[in-house]
Parts: C-alpha cells; structure tokens; sequence
C-alpha cells in the first residue's frame, strides 16, 4: 500500500514532517465536451428501473426506499451494457449502484466470473462484497473477495470452483490471473471503484495488465467522488463511447456537513489542541487524518501516555489487526480512529459525525474524501481542520476549489455535532 502514504521522517524533536501538497497535474487532448454530463435519464423508483423480481427484492430487503441521485441515473446504463463514468460525492450510493448494476446482468446459471470489480483497498473491496451479497440475498449467487492478507491456497480453491462475481484489490487479482486460477473468459463487466485513485498512482500498470486480459466486448464504467482530467484523459484509451454522469466541481461541496478550522499557530501545539477537544470527539464517533503512517503511530503513543483511548490503523499494519481495529471501531466500542488517507475513501461508518484533519491532506481531491466520512448520504456532520501558518494559503485553495466556506470554529463545536 506504500503508493497511499508519504513517509517523510520526522524532524527531530517534533512531530513527524508532511510532504507537500502535490501540484495539478498536466493536461492535454482533453476538451470540454469531454467533461460534460452525457446522459440526463433518471428513474425515480427502483421499481421502474426493469430489474428482475429477486434483486427488487434484496434491494427493499436490504433497507432502500428510494434510489439516491446517482442510483437514478447510473443503474440503466449499466444494465444497457454502455461504459460508464460516474461521478458523485461521498456517501450517495456508488457501490449499489454499481452492485444493482452487476447483479441485473447476471447469469445465475452460469458459475463462472462474469464481473470484476476492483477497488484500491481491502477494506473497501470486502465492503463491496458485503453490500453485493447483501442485495443479491435472494439470488443464489457466489461473491468472491480476491484481496491481499489472505492464503493464496484459499483463493485459488474457490475460485476453481466457481464464482459470479470477483470484488478485489489490484495486486491479488492480477496475481489470480497470471496464476490461470481466475478466468476472464464469460466476464461482461469491469468495474474500477474510486478510479481516480486506481488510475493516477501504482496501481495504473496493474489495471492495464488485468485490462489486456479482459475479452473485447466487456463493458468498463468507472466510479469516483472525484475524476481530474487526467484520469479523463487516460479512460480515453479504453473506453468506447461512455455515458458520463459527472457532478460539477462546485456542486460537490458536502452538503449537511460544517466545516471549521482552528488557529494553531505551530505543528507542535496541535496535540495540545487535540487533547482539549478530546471529550467533544467521543460524544459521537471521531476519525483523525495524518498524512503519513509515522505520524499516525507518533499521534497514538502521545495521547496514550496523556491517558486518551484512541486506536489508529495504516497500511503497515498486517490484515488481521486492521481488520480487528475496524470491527471495533464500527461496533463502537473505540470512539476515536487516527488514521491516513488509506482510510480516506468508501469506509462507511454510520455512526462517524466528525472528521478532522490534524493536518490538512497533501491533495485537494482527498479532503472531499475524507470529510465524506462525516455525513453518509444525508446526515449531518462536522469536520475541523488543524491550521499552521503555512496552510493558510492553501486552506484557501481549498474552499476555492469546492466552493465553499470554512469558518474558524465556535467555541459551542459540541452543539452541533
């Protein structure tokens, strides 16, 4: 996972230092039309979107009522088999509408991989899983998650004997299919979630690889809160003519979500800040972002020694422990997660109504991600930003690109969380 996280080593003495926050990247051979929304349609009922009776079944099952924005718009043309690009924020519905769109075109019959769907971590890939399983409940179907931390042997056997759907990480999958363990042969679907992550860092040789091997006629949609023009550009290559639904940048604000900064003047005051904010954060549930691993451990040991419950997770950790941190934290039963921006995208906690970025994430696109932790799909939250001297200039980058506004904080922060 080392593509995820910056380790600068710390300055001595203080806490660890941050890289800095990273330039836009080059543009080219992208125009505007490129950018715009391509497809208006939007179904209002899940029941008149055509969808066999076992699915609307796991659908009202699983607890949907209605279908969120994007779910109105994205789920026909997935099932019309068009490539898609899909952009919407946080917290609305991506991963069912992409697993509605999956479980439509399935052949139940047929045991074999007919969707892949890759994801950057594996706690996002397994939660796809879950939500897949989830509402194909009613349809017999075998879902597979293909990530790394687990045996080999393991995957190898299941996948031999046959599955309908494939959720994983890049790495595993690829290695599954070098191994001629996962066949691609009747796959109709290939979908990349959080394909702005998956095509602009380590993982863009990996998905190219798993794309040769994928027969012609499959059909590629790409799901993102967030889609820079490079990424744009880049699905260009493989893509035949793709439906895009994309939110404007300025629309993608977090609705439902206050956001706040606090003054502190030097790196070496924001624990003190922390500490004092401490009882605030465990009234509800509380996610902490570093911007590197080190910085998380040296967070954790510091507000341990000041007697603060706190549990902090990265990608150094082996599978079995984050997957241990994660079950407390979702159970409530730890009330505050520090963390990197490994965790930044798709890991819904229900209960997490305040994010604050102890230091502010080293690229624009990654704030949305992370204060989407805050207020899934509606509800309200808070998110609070650590400010040194040195971020002002960017802090206003920030509420520039998203159209927003990011007041300093009231002191009354425990009322409205």
């Amino acid at each position: 996972m080392s593509e995820f996280e910056n380790n600068t080593p710390p300055a001595e003495g203080g806490p660890p230092a941050e890289g800095a926050p990273s330039a836009e990247p080059g543009l080219g051979g992208i125009s505007d039309a490129d950018i715009q929304t391509n497809w208006d349609e939007a179904i209002e009922t899940f029941d008149a979107m055509s969808l066999p009776e076992d699915l609307l079944r796991g659908i009202y099952a699983y607890g949907f009522e209605k279908p969120s924005a994007i779910q109105q718009r994205a789920v026909k043309p997935s099932m019309l088999g068009r490539d898609l690009i899909a952009q919407a924020q946080s917290g609305t519905g991506k991963t069912a509408t992409f697993a509605i769109g999956t479980l439509a075109k399935l052949d139940v019959s047929l045991k074999e991989c007919q969707s892949l769907i890759l994801a950057p971590t594996r706690e996002l890939a397994q939660q796809i899983q879950k939500v897949v399983i989830a509402l194909g409940d009613y349809m017999s179907i075998i879902v597979h998650a293909c990530v790394g931390g687990t045996a080999v042997r393991d995957d190898i056997r299941t996948l031999q004997s046959g599955v309908h759907v494939v959720v994983g990480t890049p790495g595993r999958v690829h290695d599954m299919i070098n191994r001629r363990a996962l066949r691609l042969d009747s796959i109709r679907q290939f979908f990349l979630d959080e394909a702005d992550e998956m095509l602009s860092r380590g993982f863009k040789d990996q998905i190219y690889d798993i794309f040769k091997f994928l027969p012609e006629s499959v059909q590629v949609c790409l799901f993102s809160a967030t889609m820079p023009l490079d990424v744009l550009e880049v699905t260009q290559r493989f893509m035949r003519d793709p439906v895009r639904i994309l939110v404007k940048k300025d629309e993608l604000t977090l609705e439902g979500i206050k956001q706040f900064y606090i003054a502190v003047e030097r790196e070496e005051w924001k624990l003190d800040t922390l500490c004092d904010l401490y009882e605030t954060l465990t009234i509800t549930q509380a996610i902490i972002y570093c911007n590197t691993r080190r910085k998380v451990d040296w967070l954790q040991e510091h507000m341990q020694q000041r007697d603060f419950t706190v549990s902090c997770m990265h990608g150094d950790m082996d599978q079995r422990e984050r997957d241990i941190i994660m079950r407390e934290f979702r159970s409530g039963s730890s009330r505050v997660l520090i963390t990197t921006d490994l965790l930044a995208r798709g890991i819904d906690v229900q209960q997490v109504s305040l994010v604050i970025n102890f230091d502010l994430p080293t690229n624009r696109e990654n704030y949305i991600h992370r204060i989407g932790r805050s207020g899934r799909f509606g509800r309200k939250g808070v998110a609070i930003n650590f400010l040194t001297e040195g971020d002002v200039r960017y802090l206003r980058d920030i509420e520039q690109f998203y159209n927003t506004q990011i007041e300093e904080m009231p002191m009354n922060v425990a009322d409205l969380i």
